[in-house]
């Protein structure tokens, strides 16, 4: 991670620059990936007293959070901006953490498939069926079979227009549409 510290219309000392560095590096224990940081330290202009700092974390995947704060003392606006950044380093980690994808594994018996074959044996056996036994669904039709089905996992029937369809069931316990 690269660190930039830069003074305007301030002097920056040397231990300012120490207490910068070290407190940002107490952002790494949220385990994201941190490519730069920025802070800028502002002087007080004519009309303002105290100093204003502007802390801009690049992370990866292009997300960047912008810090600013302002205060009469220069450490305590770096604490109190530093401590502002862990919040929102928190929540975004957390955000990261709790986004996951859910997979036919992850959903358990629900989605075991029908019909079990053995993998290792090499012939399968398809079973023609005659269509003009069977009434197509419709989309209603489709729903309420679903919803009844424990271990089906996707039925094809036909729209309105009398296209063929398949919906299936989501992770979610929603359905999908194709």
């Amino acid at each position: 991670m690269s660190k930039n510290i830069v003074g305007r219309h301030f002097n920056l000392s040397d231990s300012i620059k120490n207490h910068i560095s070290d407190s940002i590096d107490s952002l790494d224990k949220y385990n994201l990936t941190i490519i730069s940081t920025s802070t800028i330290i502002s002087g007080d202009n004519k009309n303002k007293d105290g100093v204003l700092i502007e802390l801009v974390i690049n992370l990866k995947d292009k997300n960047t959070i912008v810090i600013t704060q302002r205060d009469r003392d220069v450490y305590n606006a770096v604490d109190i901006a530093i401590d502002r950044a862990q919040k929102a380093l928190r929540r975004y980690a957390d955000k990261v953490k709790d986004h996951k994808v859910m997979s036919f594994k992850d959903m358990g018996v629900d989605a075991e498939a029908v019909l079990d074959l053995d993998p290792e044996d090499d012939e399968v056996e398809i079973v023609p069926m005659d269509l003009e036994l069977h009434k197509p669904l419709d989309f209603d039709e489709a729903i309420e079979a679903l919803k009844a089905e424990k271990k089906r996992q996707f039925i094809v029937f036909n729209d309105y227009d009398g296209l063929m369809r398949v919906m299936y069931k989501r992770a979610d316990g929603k359905f999908g549409l194709y």
